[in-house]
């Protein structure tokens, strides 16, 4: 019995730390606390046209939006006249952690799904797919990954870019100078300055940035790339099932209605605020693949 008391005891002596709590086996109840407070968290980013940035101080693009039709069918499912949606500013090196600190509930940005970040954080259905390239100036002609030997390459902390083209500049031997950034717009602006020769970043992201320079005729995105096709999702509470079943069935339903096309063609096909700049991207067959029969993306 003394022994029994002891061990008691103990256990209220000595608190959980934030990171035991987190390795306990009691999922998230992201549904019940929406249900509770009629309110969603959504992180978002500052300057992630054409998925998540920030116009006049209200978050808009095309994965904020996305997140938003999926709140209101959230909304519907638990019976709320309404949820409503606080933002978050997340960055690519503070997202995975808000999310695993319970301070956003959806990360509705350009996050690449892969196997790694899948151990710290759950991803919905893909909503886009991209690959990494790099983007130089056109008079440097920089056009092939060979051309980057002996340069200096801008990237942003946080990304997998980062990791790829590390082993990049491993695998191939080319002596490739990295210059680090916060901020995917500090790491294109580094490339207009001739501070660096080219950043590597998603695709569709180095478009986004060209589109909206002074002068996009200036620029070239290489046709190497550094990776193959991955998809985007938005990003959930790992282990919570409940809730990532009911934003994926949330996202089926979007897709079927063929409401993801009208939504695809507003953000890449029209031009966006703020400078009315236009991507002039229309659907890939392999996102097409994707719209038409949503999977979880598990590779």
């Amino acid at each position: 019995m003394l022994g029994l008391t002891w061990m008691i005891a103990l256990a209220f002596a000595v608190p959980l730390s934030p990171d035991t709590a987190a390795a306990t086996d009691i999922p998230p109840n992201t549904l019940e606390k929406i249900r509770q407070s009629g309110e969603v968290m959504i992180g978002h980013r500052q300057a992630e046209p054409p998925f998540s940035y920030v116009v006049g101080e209200q978050p808009t693009g095309y994965s904020l939006e996305l997140c938003s039709r999926i709140v209101d069918l959230l909304a519907q499912r638990l019976n709320l006249p309404e949820i409503k949606i606080r933002y978050q500013v997340v960055s690519s090196a503070t997202r995975f952690v808000m999310m695993r600190a319970g301070k956003i509930d959806m990360e509705c940005a350009a996050t690449t799904n892969n196997a790694e970040r899948r151990k710290l954080v759950a991803f919905s259905y893909p909503h886009f797919v991209t690959a990494t390239r790099f983007v130089a100036l056109k008079e440097s002609g920089i056009t092939r990954l060979a051309d980057l030997a002996g340069r200096s390459v801008a990237a942003t902390t946080g990304t997998v870019n980062l990791d790829q083209l590390n082993a990049v500049n491993r695998e191939k031997g080319l002596n490739i100078s990295v210059l680090l950034n916060k901020e995917n717009a500090s790491s294109f602006a580094m490339v207009t300055s001739g501070k660096a020769s080219a950043f590597v970043m998603d695709d569709i992201l180095l478009a986004g940035q060209i589109a909206a320079a002074a002068n996009p005729e200036a620029y070239v995105i290489s046709q190497d790339t550094l990776s193959r096709p991955e998809p985007y999702g938005i990003l959930l509470p790992l282990g919570d099932t409940a809730f990532k079943d009911a934003v994926n069935e949330s996202i089926r339903t979007i897709y079927a209605s063929g409401e993801i096309y009208r939504l695809y063609e507003k953000w890449f096909e029209q031009p966006i605020p703020p400078k009315g700049q236009n991507m002039k991207l229309p659907v890939s067959p392999e996102l097409r693949a994707v719209f038409d029969t949503p999977k979880d993306y598990m590779e």
